[in-house]
């Protein structure tokens, strides 16, 4: 199911003051862009953009109304505040159904690893891969399926680029999870000796850092 949304236009240059003030009652701060689409500022309800994301998922094709017009989007980018966790901005990308996107999409691990079973640790070093395919058709994740790793094993893109419909824009050695056996005593040992390499204390009154803010 296509999930719908509402969006008004904001004015061009918003001020920053004007900005927090949206924010302060509950409207996210946006924009419109992309296909047969001239870029629009605009403005979404909070409220209603979540309800919409977890209609759609994060990568789902949404029915965007603007002035009496609907325009297939995705949700290309956003900000969320890092304490608050509420957006802080978002950008709807407008697209052709026909077209190919590329988009990237999560990994998600399904099953139980026998190598975990047997104590070893699995490890995820990249959960996003990069995909070529039509808007309609954008997964919400990426499953790979490690009930086949033991310890020592890995599942690259390689290994499942065959089992999925769309195209993998990553190299086929890009991994997606590995199992590795679990550290002796002696190594976690070793880790918490010091080394006398640490780090020694900043010099006070030294040069400022370089994002230091001039009042």
């Amino acid at each position: 199911m296509t999930s719908k949304i509402s969006v008004q236009k904001r004015e061009t240059g918003t001020p920053h003051s004007k900005l927090t003030e949206l924010r302060g009652q509950g409207i996210v701060p946006g924009v419109v862009y992309g296909y047969q689409t001239e870029t629009t500022p605009v403005a979404v309800s909070e409220i209603d953009l979540i309800k919409t994301l977890r209609e759609s998922g994060r990568n789902g094709v949404i029915n965007l109304e603007l002035d009496g017009k609907t325009l297939n989007v995705v949700l290309s980018d956003f900000q969320r505040d890092a304490l608050k966790g509420s957006f802080e901005h978002v950008d709807f990308l407008a697209v052709n159904m026909s077209d190919e996107l590329e988009v990237a999409v999560a990994v998600h691990l399904i099953g139980e690893s026998p190598g975990e079973k047997e104590g070893g640790v699995v490890n995820q070093p990249n959960r996003e891969v990069t995909i070529k395919v039509k808007p309609a058709d954008i997964p919400d994740a990426l499953e790979v399926d490690v009930a086949n790793l033991a310890i020592g094993d890995t599942a690259t893109v390689g290994d499942i680029r065959g089992t999925v419909s769309y195209e993998i824009l990553d190299e086929d050695d890009f991994i997606l999870v590995s199992v590795t056996a679990p550290r002796s005593q002696d190594e976690l040992d070793e880790l918490e000796t010091p080394t006398g390499d640490e780090a020694q204390p900043e010099v006070i009154g030294g040069e400022p850092a370089n994002d230091q803010k001039e009042e």
